[in-house]
């Protein structure tokens, strides 16, 4: 850390660990004289990381959204092949117009963007999609703030012009794992796509899976777990539906809520 992140820019290295402070101190006193002033035993009763909003910057980085001070916010996906990054308004208007508006919320989204990068550790292709601007002399002013913005990253990058389709494309080094990576992982709710199927959408799944298995196999009546939403839905406004179903297959259908199932599991069990 002290090797790659240490800049002309930083003042101090708080270290509260007494064990780590000793380490680092004779690691710099060997290899960077220069940064063993900058280290500093932090003492007092605070946690160092509540002292300086270390937490609260670190979810911020991990959420997909990051809101902008005018009112605009920036979104990014992080997928294998490549980062997105796209630019919206929200629910800033501006003073004068809408080319001027696009104009400030661009330049605030370019200096954020250079900040974020850093702290996800994001790498390899970006692709950055501001919102359009119609004036040639905007486009280059935020293509120069997102450059200026750049200029403090340790890591090597390279920016392109802006395309024809007005996206901004670069590449920046991978150092090391992303902080996604190295903090987090897939959500077990949705193995990692982001999204699970509706309730009204497991609804007519578990309605075709009744009719297969009806056509398939003998039995006197079926009973269906499945998340409480679900069931919630089947027994109100799919109520009608399931009676149908019942009277085409011949076969009573019960409905049990199973509290640890996720939204889009079901079972549909034969008896």
């Amino acid at each position: 850390v002290m090797r790659d992140m240490v800049t002309t820019d930083v003042e101090r290295i708080l270290v509260d660990s007494d064990d780590y402070f000793g380490a680092m101190k004779s690691f710099a006193s060997t290899y960077l004289p220069d940064v063993e002033p900058m280290l500093e035993l932090y003492k007092r009763r605070r946690p160092i990381f509540d002292l300086h909003g270390i937490e609260d910057e670190i979810r911020k980085s991990l959420e997909r959204n990051i809101s902008l001070k005018s009112g605009g916010y920036v979104i990014f996906d992080q997928t294998e092949a490549m980062t997105t990054v796209d630019v919206n308004t929200g629910g800033y208007v501006g003073h004068r117009n809408l080319e001027e508006t696009i104009y400030r919320t661009n330049l605030e989204a370019a200096v954020a963007i250079a900040r974020q990068l850093r702290l996800r550790n994001l790498g390899g292709i970006i692709i950055i999609d501001f919102i359009d601007m119609e004036e040639a002399d905007h486009r280059a002013n935020v293509l120069h703030m997102l450059e200026k913005s750049l200029a403090r990253d340790h890591a090597r990058h390279q920016i392109m012009p802006v395309s024809p389709l007005g996206l901004i494309e670069m590449t920046r080094k991978r150092t090391r794992e992303s902080l996604q990576h190295v903090l987090a992982e897939d959500c077990a709710g949705c193995s990692g796509r982001g999204f699970v199927m509706t309730a009204e959408t497991i609804c007519f799944e578990v309605f075709r899976e009744v009719i297969r298995q009806s056509r398939q196999f003998e039995f006197e009546e079926v009973l269906v777990l499945a998340h409480e939403d679900v069931i919630e839905l089947l027994i109100d406004e799919q109520a009608s539906s399931l009676a149908e179903l019942e009277e085409q297959t011949g076969k009573s259908i019960r409905l049990q809520a199973e509290s640890l199932y996720l939204q889009d599991q079901f079972d549909v069990v034969l008896m």
